[in-house]
């Protein structure tokens, strides 16, 4: 296997466009835009899909159990990788991505539905490292920061395009070729990338660890029965389940998570706090946008699709804004200042609720969002590399991923509770909407609280972080 790898580099120019690389690069980008489509698609999707099959009460849950699987398959595969190469789990993370498309495509019910999506989560979090995996060992080392950037862009074009794009197919289509559509495009990526991944081994002599795994699942079981629980109309089961999963879900955490990270502690365990909860206020209103569009001001999809997609284009602009000033204003005012629009732009949507409002101010108020999590998303990340231990890096990293996919889990998760709630009484699901939006209010209020433990000045790192790309938990 060594000397495989050795002569992918001697032959290599030094290209991701060489004649060695060309296929693994296309494949690559296909394997990144698949799942990126996806991810900022299906919130502009959810609506029709109710519509159509009913189970409203689910509605939060076609974006948890995504991302409750998505944290399982990341945590797995990581290790899996090192140990078999990439090839394997590759096959294994698309081949599932590609089922879940399919089952999601064609559910005759949100609950079918509801596996599909969980399914796709648990592939797309085996695919995530693979794509890195790739880079590090199959490209020349000269040409990684051009397959970065690549992937980078990979992300950019659906961001600017899915959600709008989405619209447009369900309105004119059919919100299940959101999902279809996409299956030949995996299909390729798989013929395209799986020869040569095949030449780059691992070290199966590792013993397999699964230690971290087992608590990943134990952590979304408790995140799931935390969720169950609050929609659970017998008191008695949902204390149960409410008290049990989250129980569950604090024990688990603390053994996941860099210590003080649940008490936002100075530093990094600070950053991570806040960037969790950062996620969770953001998703837990973005879930339910479309919704409130679609179905509460009864607009199409497409409108619903140009706020989301105004938000993504914002978020890059914060992003770029932020590699700009980043050495000369505080990491804890940059911070502040996004989690403050994001306050501002959840306000402003909340307004639109009401039919007395122009809809385009829920387009307004969603780019606002944006731009506040443009700068406040990629600083809290900056804070954790700079801030992580020597050789820690990875560690902060993968407690940062976890933080977000949770965050985005828990927004959506209890949304839908209170969604469905409110959906059965006489204010209907836009009473529901307006309440989540209060709620996340008050989650931005805290994380401003949470603000205080970053350090003021960054500290100097040699950390590449990529300023613009928005994270893989935009996979919800």
């Amino acid at each position: 296997m060594a000397s495989e790898q050795a002569s992918v580099a001697a032959t290599a120019t030094g290209s991701i466009w060489d004649r060695e690389h060309a296929m693994l690069t296309i494949g690559l980008i296909l394997t990144i835009i698949g799942p990126a489509f996806e991810a900022l698609a299906v919130a502009n999707t959810m609506p029709a899909t109710v519509r159509d099959l009913g189970g409203i009460e689910y509605y939060g849950w076609a974006f948890s159990a995504f991302m409750l699987a998505n944290m399982i398959g990341i945590t797995i595969a990581g290790a899996e990788i090192d140990r078999l190469g990439p090839s394997r789990p590759f096959v294994i993370g698309m081949s599932l991505f590609g089922a879940g498309l399919l089952i999601a495509g064609l559910a005759p019910t949100m609950e079918i539905m509801i596996i599909g999506r969980a399914v796709q989560g648990f592939g797309a979090g085996f695919n995530s490292g693979v794509v890195y995996v790739v880079v590090a060992r199959g490209d020349p080392a000269p040409a990684r920061g051009q397959m970065l950037a690549m992937g980078s862009a990979a992300w950019g074009v659906p961001g600017v395009v899915g959600a709008a794009l989405a619209g447009v197919i369900v309105d004119f289509v059919g919100w299940r070729w959101v999902f279809l559509g996409l299956l030949p495009m995996i299909i390729l990526a798989v013929v395209l990338t799986l020869p040569q991944l095949r030449r780059l081994g691992g070290d199966d002599s590792k013993p397999r660890d699964l230690s971290r795994g087992m608590m990943s699942i134990q952590l979304a079981v408790g995140a799931g029965l935390l969720l169950t629980g609050l929609g659970t109309a017998n008191l008695v089961l949902a204390v149960l389940m409410t008290v049990g999963g989250a129980v569950l879900t604090f024990i688990m955490l603390r053994r996941l998570m860099p210590r003080g990270t649940l008490i936002a502690a100075a530093g990094m365990p600070a950053a991570i706090a806040t960037h969790g909860l950062l996620n969770l206020a953001f998703f837990g209103v973005d879930t339910y946008l479309p919704l409130g569009i679609t179905e509460i001001r009864g607009q199409t999809a497409t409108i619903a699709g140009l706020a989301l997609t105004a938000a993504t284009l914002m978020w890059t602009t914060g992003s770029w804004l932020l590699a700009r000033i980043s050495g000369r204003i505080s990491r804890r005012k940059i911070t502040a200042t996004g989690l403050v629009l994001i306050g501002i732009g959840i306000a402003l949507f909340t307004l639109t609720i009401d039919p007395a409002i122009p809809i385009w101010l829920a387009i307004v108020s969603w780019a606002i969002a944006g731009l506040g999590i443009g700068l406040s998303f990629t600083t809290l990340t900056l804070v954790t590399l700079e801030n992580a231990p020597a050789g820690g890096e990875g560690v902060a990293s993968a407690a940062l991923q976890l933080a977000n996919v949770l965050g985005v889990a828990l927004g959506a998760g209890i949304g839908g509770v209170i969604v469905s709630q409110a959906s059965a009484g006489p204010g209907g699901a836009g009473q529901g909407i307006v309440l989540q939006s209060l709620l996340m209010l008050g989650v931005i209020a805290l994380s401003l609280v949470a603000v205080r433990g970053l350090p003021a000045r960054p500290k100097e790192t040699t950390t590449a972080v990529d300023p613009v790309a928005p994270s893989v938990i935009a996979g919800h």
